[in-house]
């Protein structure tokens, strides 16, 4: 049996296909139209998964949608008229939350586009999967028999919280939240007071956080709190997103507790930072109070979490601090770039009753591209090349970075999910403490306040980060070990922690090797790694990685088994020349901050 899940019309537009249960692709449509958390209908996606797998729609048996039309029907006609007339405003086009809007009619346009774009004359049935099941539905492909199913996002079809128990092929919802009482709203639209893009930089604002201190903690709490039935409430005296949505999320308590927004590119403040500091320590108590309520309820010692908040790799680490959680495993893919495969596996196990049988252990499920096609873009771009085996390969590549020298990584399929983990990477040596900035200065061009990852061989991990399990989907941040810190110095973020992944050689064996030849030179089996773009999404391509080196200050290139440190005559001017939108031409950092009120 065939299954392909689908968005459309919302962010994190995508697909993924499930055959007899085991992915054949998941493809986010960013990757290939290049435009962040584009909503247009996944064409590229589409058309090169099924062209990759030798499929036409027609070979396909069922199609998913993760969102439940009819539940969010519902939920959306309760959100107007609750506070009609205002709420109409959520009806317009420039209103965000006017995705909700466009879903409900989502089947009628998913079968047309479909049509159009790929000239298919039959379409399969489409079922719709409720969104947080879609989400909780990565639990299948977790390494656990049972466990406890957390869901905390933005909003879903009729909650923003939810919480599952599930058995083999099985899952019970016990719990949820009202759609508006969401700790991913209040989060996103924080963020978005800060001065950051809501709904894809909350990221950074968890970063930000680290800076900041205590001074708006107590007050926030008056915003946002556990409450005594173990769940929480969002205090709305705070806020009008449930009458006006993103365009105007604020009451004006708000802006008198905690002071103006700051604009886009404003000079960062200590009221900025302490605000960050209050959200995200805040966001942690409610998530911590939410899990211990849970568990309480069913005594299960394995956590999975999903949907965006699980993205908050601090919060993450927190529920294995301070809960009686043994391991808890989040999937790379948590936020709604996971849900075209989610509601595909929740028809797969739930609806149609199949066992599992596959877990999921890495996350390269995207496009491959041959050694013919990179050869073809290195000449394309009068780039001067070397094709060196393997071992070799690794030999050299450690070495450059043991030098020092900043490397762009790029092999096999890519990843899904958010995060770069090991096939488009950019990678460094995390001994040196100025390394972190020199990523900025000369490649990233990002917020200054940023941590960089550390990539650790899995058999060494707890030598230098305090964690007792392994994360190789980079969803926690635990401290690094004291006696570590002043070793890898660029990996460690201001309050001590590193937002780690763990390398297993059965999930990645080139990338494994890279990092253990670079134990061998260095005694360090560790490697700095972020994603391989720069203010884009993370290339796909070949083309789209020459371009991002070109346009950068890398110093060498890896494509597979060819290898370049060479710049070509005029090619950086023109590359410079297809700058994505929104990057700045200059090389100074655009946001600075300071160290002030750092937690110790």
């Amino acid at each position: 049996m065939r299954i392909l899940g689908i968005v459309a019309k919302t962010h994190d537009s995508g697909v993924a296909l499930l055959h007899d249960g085991k992915p054949q692709f998941i493809l986010e449509e960013e990757r290939f139209n290049r435009s962040k958390k584009t909503r247009k209908f996944p064409k590229f996606a589409l058309t090169a998964g099924l062209e990759d797998a030798g499929l036409s729609i027609g070979d396909i048996d069922v199609l998913t949608t993760p969102w439940d039309v009819r539940r969010l029907r519902k939920t959306f006609l309760q959100i107007v008229g609750r506070r009609f007339p205002l709420s109409l405003t959520f009806l317009l086009p420039s209103s965000h939350d006017a995705q909700q809007n466009q879903i409900v009619i989502l089947n009628h346009y998913l079968a047309r586009d479909i049509r159009r774009r790929l000239g298919a004359s039959r379409i399969p049935p489409i079922v719709n999967i409720g969104h947080h099941d879609s989400h909780a539905a990565m639990f299948f492909a977790s390494p656990f028999e049972e466990a406890l199913v957390m869901v905390m996002d933005g909003y879903g079809d009729d909650s923003s919280s939810s919480a599952y128990v599930g058995r083999g092929n099985s899952l019970q919802r016990h719990w949820s939240t009202g759609v508006m009482n969401s700790v991913g709203l209040v989060y996103t639209f924080v963020t978005e007071y800060l001065g950051f893009a809501g709904f894809g930089d909350e990221g950074k604002v968890m970063a930000l956080a680290a800076f900041g201190g205590d001074t708006y903690v107590e007050r926030f709490r008056d915003v946002m709190r556990p409450t005594d039935d173990g769940g929480y409430a969002v205090n709305m005296e705070y806020f009008s997103y449930d009458a006006f949505g993103q365009l105007r999320p604020f009451r004006r308590k708000f802006i008198d507790t905690f002071g103006p927004r700051r604009a886009p590119g404003e000079p960062l403040t200590d009221q900025h930072r302490d605000l960050a500091f209050a959200l995200q320590a805040v966001t942690e108590e409610v998530v911590v109070s939410v899990v211990r309520a849970q568990l309480k309820r069913f005594p299960l010692r394995d956590l999975c979490m999903m949907g965006g908040v699980a993205l908050n790799c601090v919060a993450n680490a927190k529920i294995l601090e301070q809960t009686d959680v043994r391991r808890i495993w989040v999937p790379p893919c948590a936020s709604d770039t996971g849900a075209p495969f989610g509601s595909a596996l929740w028809h797969y196990h739930q609806n149609l009753g199949h066992a599992r049988s596959f877990e999921l252990k890495h996350p390269f499920y995207g496009r491959a591209y041959s050694a013919d096609q990179i050869q073809r873009a290195l000449e394309a771009a009068g780039l001067r090349y070397q094709r060196i085996p393997e071992a070799p390969l690794l030999r050299r590549v450690a070495q450059d970075l043991a030098n020092g020298k900043i490397v762009g990584w790029f092999q096999g399929r890519f990843e899904m999910g958010p995060r770069a983990l090991g096939n488009r990477s950019i990678l460094a040596d995390p001994r040196q403490a100025n390394m972190r900035d020199h990523l900025n200065a000369r490649v990233k061009k990002r917020e200054p306040f940023r941590p960089f990852a550390p990539a650790v061989l899995v058999e060494r991990a707890q030598e230098f980060f305090e964690i007792a399990q392994p994360d190789p989907f980079m969803t926690l941040a635990p401290r690094v070990r004291a006696d570590k810190q002043n070793v890898i110095p660029a990996a460690v973020h201001v309050d001590g922690t590193g937002r780690i992944q763990t390398v297993e050689r059965s999930a990645n064996p080139r990338y494994y090797g890279l990092i253990e030849e670079f134990g061998r030179l260095t005694g360090v089996p560790v490697l700095l790694n972020t994603s391989f773009n720069r203010k884009e999404p993370i290339v796909a391509k070949p083309e789209d990685a020459i371009d991002c080196y070109l346009r950068s200050g890398m110093d060498v290139l890896v494509l597979g088994d060819f290898y370049t440190t060479d710049r070509g005559a005029g090619m950086v001017e023109e590359a410079a020349d297809r700058t994505p939108k929104g990057e700045p031409r200059q090389a100074a950092a655009e946001t600075t901050v300071s160290a002030r009120a750092a937690p110790n």
